[in-house]
């Protein structure tokens, strides 16, 4: 049995007069460092109040309904004077508790070591509104750990943190008579100013030091140095000066995060494909799997829809197949994609009919989506390939008709109105009568936003994965030709040849028609790219960052 929390409801009780508050840690940026207990108290929530980043973070664990008023909303304080007021963050949460709802404040990091939270927590204790804190993981903490930065070692090294925006004399005299490892929080462009404060307070200028920026996000990037160079770093880098010198950063300093250490623990950005912009051309419903995954290897995935999906023009024939289906026409009922089994769940719906329908009807599903589809439905498929995960793989494992142990030689197979013939005919040969019947039409999807196209067209991608002829046609048809330097990922030699009509040079071939092993060879292509760098001595860089024009190697 799982331990329970003694935090024993999932969703806090609401008292007589008053409602819920509770402080949430969301941590330092990256959402899968939520908590299970903030997510069972986003899922709860009334009211969730948080800064727009936090809310980016937090807001997918949230139900449909929940209130998201702003932090800084001006109202009429009165409609005699006409004076507005700024309704904070601590007005914005004490009035929706007093209406007796469930509030969830998010913060950055952690609640406890954020000052503005600190005094919404007495305001609630002194107004008697239960409130209670959910943890979260500190930003001093967490940033420093996706840097490959570990604050302390064997010996037990002292750590001090130290926030440069409010330090005085004191404190940089104390964190500087230190040899312990300092965490200081600061912004970009203050970090030589922390430095020099460390070095007159007592610190060698050689100790080494890392700056971080957007931790634990896909936008991380780390710097080494060591105080006495980190300002001539930052201008041979031209990162300053920047517009995005005000941003945050965590830097630490001490000799137990040295350079050298760093490039042996820089798990995080050293991810096949981290920081890559990847274009995900498919509907939304078909991308959501494959971007999860393209995340797990650092990349950063941006899906555009190039294929619409609509109803036939003629529902009847659909109709006809699915009321055969319950009268028992079929043997069989083969789906080929995730937006067949849609097709016929809507139907369904429509008829007020359930999984129930499918009872003494053999399923079988094209590939392990759409296997994972039917489930959702309550349908477990009675067949699904064991080898190729496509129409063909399908055909290999789909058994020839027996009049013997077969009552019915009927398949129905709804699917798409630009399907191939293959899954038909080879049913047919296998000695089965087939009703192929359109379930949906799909048409070119619309143009996507004018800065996805130019980035598109710019080199503002990584990379691009084409999972059919269909989409490298329909992307270039809406939004233009990828860029040169734009890495293009194919999942087949038929993709591949499609795109090379098109003019574009093909790096990256899947070793099968699956779209996982398509992101598998990408990862692996930018493993070998980086590796390559590496050895050549050069620095890492992502292929939007290439000079236009670059040569570019084939790869399959």
């Amino acid at each position: 049995m799982s331990p329970t929390s003694p935090t024993t409801s999932p969703v806090p009780p609401v008292f007589a007069g008053h409602g819920h508050v509770t402080f949430l840690g969301a941590g330092p940026g990256d959402p899968g460092l939520l908590t299970l207990r903030a997510v069972e108290a986003l899922a709860g929530a009334d009211v969730l109040i948080a800064e727009p980043e936090v809310l980016d973070v937090v807001r997918c664990h949230a139900r449909a309904g929940v209130s998201t008023p702003e932090l800084t909303v001006v109202v009429e304080a009165s409609t005699t004077a006409g004076v507005p007021v700024l309704r904070d963050a601590t007005n914005l949460v004490m009035e929706a508790a007093r209406g007796g709802r469930r509030v969830v404040r998010a913060v950055t990091g952690d609640p406890g070591l954020d000052g503005n939270a600190g005094a919404e927590m007495l305001a609630c204790a002194a107004e008697g509104i239960p409130f209670e804190v959910v943890p979260g993981v500190a930003t001093v903490v967490g940033v420093p750990a996706y840097a490959g930065v570990p604050l302390r070692d064997e010996q037990g090294t002292d750590v001090r943190f130290v926030d440069a925006r409010t330090a005085d004399d004191r404190c940089w005299a104390e964190v500087g008579a230190s040899d312990g490892t300092v965490v200081v929080s600061t912004s970009l462009d203050a970090v030589a100013a922390a430095a020099g404060e460390l070095v007159a307070a007592g610190r060698k200028p050689d100790t080494p030091l890392t700056v971080t920026i957007a931790g634990t996000t896909t936008r991380q990037r780390t710097w080494n140095a060591t105080l006495g160079t980190i300002a001539q770093v930052f201008k041979q880098g031209k990162v300053l000066p920047s517009p995005e010198g005000h941003r945050p950063v965590i830097a630490v300093v001490g000799e137990r995060s040295a350079p050298a250490q760093r490039d042996q623990l820089s798990w995080f950005e050293s991810k096949p494909l981290f920081g890559w912009r990847v274009l995900v051309p498919r509907t939304k419903e078909q991308a959501a799997s494959l971007s999860d995954q393209l995340r797990s290897y650092g990349a950063v995935p941006h899906e555009v829809p190039t294929i619409a999906v609509e109803p036939p023009r003629t529902p009847q024939q659909m109709e006809r197949a699915v009321k055969g289906l319950v009268t028992g026409r079929y043997e069989w009922i083969a789906f080929t994609s995730v937006n067949a089994v849609k097709a016929v769940r809507e139907k369904f719906e429509e008829y007020g009919l359930d999984a129930r329908a499918f009872a003494g009807i053999k399923v079988a599903a094209v590939g392990e989506q759409t296997a994972a589809a039917l489930v959702d439905f309550g349908v477990k498929p009675d067949l699904v390939p064991s080898g190729e995960q496509s129409a063909a793989g399908l055909l290999e494992d789909w058994p020839p008709y027996d009049p013997v142990f077969d009552p019915i030689d009927r398949v129905f197979l709804p699917r798409a109105d630009i399907a191939t013939e293959t899954l038909v005919a080879g049913l047919i040969e296998l000695g089965w009568e087939v009703d192929d019947v359109t379930a949906y039409r799909t048409v070119r999807a619309s143009p996507p936003p004018a800065d996805t196209r130019e980035a598109i067209k710019g080199g503002g991608f990584d990379a691009v994965l084409f999972t059919s002829s269909s989409t490298v046609r329909n992307l270039v048809g809406i939004a233009g030709k990828p860029h040169n330097v734009t890495v293009i990922a194919c999942i087949g030699p038929a993709t591949a040849k499609t795109a090379e009509e098109h003019g574009l040079r093909v790096d990256v071939l899947s070793p099968e028609p699956s779209v996982h092993k398509l992101a598998e060879a990408l990862a692996e292509f930018g493993i070998r790219r980086r590796e390559a760098a590496l050895e050549a001595g050069d620095p890492v860089t992502r292929p939007s960052e290439r000079r236009p024009g670059a040569r570019r190697r084939r790869t399959t």
